[in-house]
């Protein structure tokens, strides 16, 4: 049996769907990852078939992305998988209508948040949703087909906006986490440190993060600030290395930079925080930080408020209110009995909810539900 996944990017692959596939490879299924560049020697080291594909995640010239859907077709002729599993929304969009065209069999759509598409308000972001309507209707009419969703308000998005059914929907809370990867470790003894880590966007809240930074300041707080990540060079939304440069030569924030020890970095820091108001899934940063046993604070936004307990294991305050941010970042620093209690209640909630075997075991019931069916009708 053949299984093929479709990702913007191996990194994210690596980061995010690799699990899944080294438990499908331990099932002796073949396993195909198509994504944008070379291979990566880690997945051709596995035992992953790679195949290179111009997936442009920013890419707007309508025949460009015609030849992307084109090309798509044509590697799910040449592999002819069992089924696809597309993740993110150009391969979900793109690789829903290739499969389709294609003749592939089953159909997985993982719909790892709605992005800017749907968090936009603007006559632009409503007119281009009006226009990708029947793609997305398309791309989500295969007969043998299940959509994975983060949280339930990306769900209901879709299923009212009618493309597609309730019944070919699963609810799935995030990517899950390896819980002995990320073990739970005592709070430093130190200045208390406040941990963002996402990519450097504006609608991931940065600057709401900084601005808390300052009012704490001013206040007299003492506490350091760390900013985890690179911008996004080609997004419109993406923090400059100007403004970087700028908010750490005011001792706002210290700026760490891409890291892939997160793990370590977590448990340097005290809190996590995510004031995001991005079309979020369930951001995996915050299943990290509940499984390191540390307290978050995020924004009431969708994925957001659902990778944690509010009041229990984390905190919600208004998106885009640097007040509010900094005055729950403030409480949990001034009463570090009530932050490391949330961050006991976090760990459990990611053992109960965000362990990676349960997350495996979720998509394995899913890909046996659709492969029987396939059989059945093939």
């Amino acid at each position: 049996m053949k299984v093929c996944f479709l990702v913007n990017n191996p990194a994210y692959f690596i980061s995010h769907r690799m699990p899944i596939g080294l438990a499908l490879l331990a099932r002796e299924f073949e396993v195909h990852v198509i994504a944008p560049g070379k291979c990566p020697d880690e997945l051709a080291e596995k035992g992953f078939k790679y195949h290179s594909a111009n997936i442009s995640r920013k890419g707007t010239n309508p025949f460009s992305e015609l030849s992307t859907i084109l090309s798509l077709i044509r590697i799910f002729r040449n592999i002819q998988p069992d089924l696809v599993h597309l993740v993110t929304i150009k391969p979900y969009l793109y690789g829903g209508i290739a499969a389709r065209i294609a003749g592939v069999p089953a159909v997985v759509s993982a719909v790892a948040g709605l992005g800017i598409l749907f968090s936009g308000s603007d006559f632009k972001h409503k007119l281009l949703r009006n226009i990708l309507y029947p793609l997305y209707r398309f791309a989500f009419g295969h007969t043998n087909q299940t959509a994975i969703f983060q949280n339930p308000d990306d769900r209901d998005l879709l299923l009212n906006w009618g493309v597609l059914s309730a019944e070919k929907t699963a609810l799935i809370r995030g990517a899950g986490v390896d819980l002995i990867s990320y073990p739970v470790v005592p709070e430093p003894d130190a200045i208390p440190v406040v941990a963002f880590a996402a990519r450097l966007l504006l609608d991931k809240g940065v600057a709401e993060f900084v601005e808390a930074s300052r009012l704490l300041k001013q206040r007299g707080v003492e506490a350091r600030f760390w900013l985890i990540g690179d911008p996004d060079p080609g997004n419109s939304n993406t923090v400059t290395q100007d403004q970087l440069d700028s908010w750490q030569a005011a001792g706002l924030v210290e700026c760490l930079g891409y890291r892939t020890d997160i793990a370590y970095l977590f448990a340097q820091s005290n809190i996590v925080s995510l004031p995001s108001y991005y079309g979020e899934g369930l951001p995996k940063v915050l299943i990290e930080a509940a499984a390191c046993g540390r307290a978050v604070v995020t924004t009431d936004h969708p994925g957001c408020r659902d990778a944690i307990e509010p009041g229990v294991s984390g905190v919600l305050v208004p998106v885009r209110d640097a007040v509010s941010l900094a005055d729950a970042i403030e409480d949990l620093i001034r009463n570090p009995d009530k932050r490391k209690a949330m961050g006991v209640a976090g760990r459990d909630l990611a053992e109960r909810e965000f362990s990676i075997g349960k997350v495996i075991d979720s998509h394995m019931r899913i890909y046996a539900e659709l492969l029987d069916k396939s059989d059945v009708n093939g």
